[in-house]
C-alpha cells in the first residue's frame, strides 16, 4: 500500500526541513532509564557487571567487529554512485528485513558491521546510503553532506522506497521491512516513516523529532526510540513532547530515555564502556524485541 506520491512527498518535506534545526548536533557520544509510554518495557536489571554487559552487546558498538562480510549492492536504479551494503544470514529463509539509515558521517563500516549484527540475528540488513557514496571525516564535512540530503527530501524517499523494494523483492525476505537510524538517520528513519512507503517498523536512536500529533496519526506501526538524558541537540523534554504527541495520536512506542549518557552513546560503545554499556545492552534487548514483535 503506498500514500500519494504528492502527499508523500508533502509530508516528508516538512519533517526533513524541521530536521535542519539540529544540524549541530555531533553523533558519536546507567542502566536508569525514564519509561515515557504503557507499552515501554522494564528497564533491564543493573545487576550484570560491565564485562557481563559488554559481552552481550554487538561487537560492532565495541569497537570489536572484524571486517564487514556482506557485499556492495546498488539499489537505486540508474544511480551507480548509490552503493549500500547487503548483508544476509545463514540458514534458510525467508527471513524479515531490516533498512539501516546511517549518521551524518555516511555509510561507514561501523554501520556495515551493526548490519553483521542484524544478520547474526537472523535479520536481511540492507544499509542504505543516502549521499551517493561519500563520507565525511570532519564536522563541517558531516553537516555539509547532511544539509545536501535534506535539501532533496524526494530523493531521499526514492532512495529508500528503492531499499525496501528490492527488499521485498527478494524471494528470502518474507515481505516484512523495519527502517532504523542513527541521528541524522534516525531522523530520516521517522520522516520515511510519516512521508513514504509504506513498512512495519521504526527505531530511532536519538534522531531529530516531530511533536505534531496530526503529522504523527499518518503512522501505520508502533514506534520504537532510544534517547539520551544529556543530548543537548535532543533534550528529554523535547523526547517527552514526541512521545506524548505519539500517544495523542494513537501510536504505540517504546520510548527511552537513558540517564547520565550522551548523544550517540548506543553506536559508539567504546568511547565510554563503564557508563554506557548497561543502557546499550538495555537498549538492544528492547530493539531485538520490537524487531521480533513488528516484523518477525
Amino acid at each position: 500500500m503506498h500514500r500519494g506520491l504528492k502527499n508523500r512527498w508533502t509530508e516528508f518535506a516538512a519533517v526533513a526541513a524541521a530536521m535542519a534545526a539540529v544540524v549541530g548536533t555531533a553523533c558519536g557520544g546507567s542502566p536508569e532509564s525514564r519509561e515515557l509510554a504503557a507499552e515501554s518495557a522494564t528497564v533491564g536489571a543493573n545487576v550484570a557487571s560491565a564485562a557481563q554487559q559488554e559481552s552481550n552487546l554487538p561487537a560492532a558498538i565495541l569497537g570489536q567487529a572484524g571486517a564487514p562480510r556482506g557485499e556492495a549492492v546498488h539499489y537505486v536504479p540508474d544511480d551507480p554512485s548509490t552503493s549500500g551494503y547487503l548483508v544476509i544470514p545463514e540458514g534458510e529463509g525467508p527471513f524479515p528485513a531490516v533498512i539501516l539509515i546511517h549518521e551524518w558521517n555516511g555509510l561507514v563500516d561501523r554501520v556495515r558491521q551493526v548490519a553483521d549484527a542484524l544478520a547474526d540475528e537472523g535479520y536481511i540488513a540492507l544499509a542504505a546510503d543516502m549521499y551517493g557514496g561519500r563520507t565525511g571525516s570532519t564536522r563541517d564535512e558531516n553537516v555539509a553532506l547532511m544539509q545536501e540530503a535534506q535539501g532533496d527530501p524526494a530523493g531521499m524517499i526514492a532512495n529508500l522506497d528503492a531499499a525496501a523494494r528490492l527488499l521485498r523483492e527478494r524471494p528470502d525476505v518474507t515481505g516484512k521491512v523495519a527502517t532504523m537510524g542513527w541521528c541524522f538517520g534516525g531522523g530520516v528513519a521517522l520522516s520515511y516513516a510519516i512521508g513514504g512507503e509504506n513498512h512495519d517498523g521504526t527505531a530511532i536512536f536519538y534522531g531529530h523529532l516531530v511533536e505534531d500529533p496530526e503529522l504523527l496519526a499518518s503512522l501505520d506501526h508502533p514506534i520504537y526510540g532510544t534517547f539520551a538524558e544529556m543530548d543537548s541537540g535532543i533534550p528529554p523534554e523535547q523526547v517527552e513532547r514526541f512521545a506524548g504527541a505519539l500517544r495523542a495520536a494513537g501510536i504505540e512506542n517504546d520510548i527511552h530515555i537513558y540517564d547520565d549518557v550522551q548523544h550517540g552513546f548506543w553506536l559508539w560503545v567504546y568511547r565510554d564502556p563503564e557508563g554506557s554499556s548497561g543502557p546499550a545492552l538495555d537498549a538492544w534487548n528492547r530493539l531485538k524485541s520490537y524487531l521480533e514483535r513488528v516484523v518477525g
